[in-house]
């Protein structure tokens, strides 16, 4: 099973193509959508070709393919317009044996975590840096942390990134393809 993560797309038409063009290249199964997807927010600069609208008319189409979690910039307003559900703070999956908690990170994160077990992996955007770690914690052993990183807006030098899970292996990608950094889970 081939599974996409990407966060952060933050209203951008033109990072959010060249996603969905990776997403359908991929045959990817699912495509997991860390926030923030429509809205720049208030402390970030428009991003590259800002256009909600037309990010709502790429990614309504694939509605049964998409599973979101809310980021601190989507609303109810957003939801009204995306045809997919946006506005929950967490989603837990199960893949391979594997349990995620997905979220975008604003609330839970690796200094704040959700009620986890050793061997759990957390997931979330938010930060706009790239991460796949083992950590230990005080609190519930080791997890992996993962970020894939941005779509638009990366930051802390890193690229335009996104994340792909396949066959027990997490890797982050460059939207030219470029492996950054991986972890087997």
């Amino acid at each position: 099973m081939k599974i996409m993560f990407a966060s952060d797309i933050h209203g951008s038409a033109y990072y959010c193509r060249k996603m969905l063009d990776i997403y359908k290249a991929s045959q990817a199964s699912r495509l997991v959508l860390l926030g923030d997807i429509l809205y720049h927010g208030p402390r970030n600069d428009l991003p590259k070709e800002y256009n909600p609208k037309e990010v709502i008319a790429m990614l309504n189409p694939l509605k049964r393919e998409i599973y979101a979690v809310r980021g601190n910039c989507d609303t109810e307003v957003d939801q009204m317009v995306l045809e997919f559900p946006i506005l929950a703070d967490y989603g837990l999956f199960v893949i391979e044996g594997k349990t995620f908690y997905a979220t975008h990170g604003h609330v839970y994160n690796q200094d704040s975590l959700p009620p986890m077990q050793p061997g759990d992996i957390l997931v979330h955007g938010h930060t706009h840096l790239l991460k796949a770690e083992a950590v230990d914690t005080e609190s519930c052993g080791q997890i992996k942390v993962l970020n894939p990183g941005s779509v638009s807006i990366p930051k802390g030098g890193n690229p335009n990134t996104y994340g792909m899970l396949e066959n027990g292996v997490f890797s982050i990608l460059t939207l030219d393809g470029e492996v950054v950094k991986e972890l087997a889970l």
